[in-house]
């Protein structure tokens, strides 16, 4: 699997190169600002011990405060981490964020611990991090984690600093300060951007095939509003396999399938398909919304979909990137695609420091024109810079934003 940094670090550099950014603008993004590494000791509820490697990048703050993102999963690495912190970074310009990108993670398998133990390591997280607030790092969800962890931390940090704070962590339950909306935004995000970019080409929704790739909180969610929109969904996998039927999945049947068993494999009506044939199959439409690198030089040119919109982070890699666009596969890239849950993170702080909430309808009117303008802008970008992808575009936009700002700090 390619390195998802080397990744992020060859699509920065060809943005900067194509948007002329300043030389010492690129010096400075080519790593992250500040590397938090640390490793959690745990004694499991099960009498075990094991010590848990973990890390918080800070990758760029010139536009704000760095927030968002605790990724818990078995095989994280800091690479990974950094990649993130990134995408962070650029996709908090591509919205109009007044924020820095910054990721966290822990190398550990959810599925092995106990709840105790769940909360014990989040919580040992949050006191590695000795944290500053909502005005200095802002942590927030991501795979493994949820609004329950997000919970924890929020207590954690209140009761290290003795103050009550709902702006410090995002992602966190309503009734705790959290943003109404928030659990479905990236899916909502996606399918918006998605909308947007199958009018562009002409292509019908209602009248269009589908296959998504991650049934979590974003590729279900995602999959859902599509399924609604009238487009048919002809394959959907998970960690576990796929599904499929060239007639349509009933999503709504299928989440009601996945709370019980878990997985999408054995919902009836389908036959099964592995995450290895699922890119290649006859579709209109892709969306990888799980994990990075999915589609790459080795599967690229099986791909018959017209437009792919990346709901996870960093889903195509730079050689992919390359074959797909030789054969006119229009890309909405991750860093605009899924920023809805970054947008509504940044509208559950705003909610908090102001101790003003919103209600559904506001947050997702708001959600749907800042995401729309990103995706606008990014176009334009594109059109303006030659030789220039959807992805180059929003790169470019944001990169040059984050120019003016390094340059009116003196720090270049």
């Amino acid at each position: 699997m390619d390195n998802v940094f080397q990744v992020a670090i060859n699509t920065l550099n060809h943005a900067g190169k194509i948007g002329r950014i300043d030389k010492r603008v690129m010096e400075i993004l080519q790593a992250p600002k500040r590397i938090q590494e640390f490793r959690i000791p745990l004694k499991l509820e099960n009498g075990g011990f094991k010590v848990f490697p973990a890390y918080r990048v800070h990758y760029c703050d010139a536009l704000g405060p760095c927030r968002n993102g605790t990724r818990i999963r078995p095989n994280l690495t800091l690479d990974e981490i950094k990649a993130l912190g990134l995408f962070m970074t650029i996709k908090h310009c591509a919205a109009a964020i007044p924020a820095g990108g910054a990721k966290g993670g822990i190398q550990a398998d959810p599925a092995e611990l106990t709840t105790n133990d769940m909360e014990r390591l989040v919580r040992a997280f949050v006191r590695s991090l000795s944290p500053k607030g909502p005005w200095a790092d802002v942590p927030g969800a991501d795979i493994g984690t949820g609004e329950q962890a997000m919970a924890w931390m929020l207590d954690e940090y209140e009761q290290i600093t003795g103050t009550h704070c709902p702006a410090a962590i995002n992602d966190k339950p309503a009734i705790l300060g959290g943003s109404l909306g928030g659990e479905e935004a990236t899916g909502r995000g996606v399918f918006i951007t998605l909308k947007a970019a199958a009018e562009d080409m002409g292509l019908a929704l209602s009248k269009s095939t589908a296959v998504v790739q991650g049934f979590g909180q974003v590729g279900s969610a995602l999959a859902g509003l599509l399924h609604a929109a009238g487009a048919r969904i002809v394959a959907v996998s998970d960690v576990f396999g796929g599904v499929r039927n060239t007639q349509g999945i009933d999503i709504t049947a299928l989440k009601t399938h996945v709370a019980e068993t878990g997985k999408v494999v054995g919902f009836p009506g389908t036959d099964p398909v592995t995450n290895a044939d699922l890119f290649g199959l006859n579709c209109d439409i892709i969306v990888p919304a799980a994990v990075q690198s999915v589609i790459h030089k080795g599967n690229a040119a099986d791909v018959k979909a017209k437009l792919i919109v990346e709901g996870a982070n960093g889903p195509v890699t730079t050689e992919a990137d390359e074959i797909l666009a030789a054969k006119g596969v229009a890309i909405v890239p991750d860093v605009v695609a899924n920023s809805g849950g970054a947008t509504v993170c940044h509208f559950e702080r705003t909610q908090g420091l102001s101790d003003q909430y919103w209600d559904l309808k506001t947050v997702n009117a708001m959600l749907e024109k800042r995401i729309l303008a990103a995706y606008r802008d990014a176009a334009e970008t594109a059109r303006a810079h030659e030789g220039s992808t959807l992805r180059i575009g929003t790169w470019i936009s944001a990169l040059k934003k984050i120019e003016k700002a390094m340059q009116l700090r003196g720090w270049v």
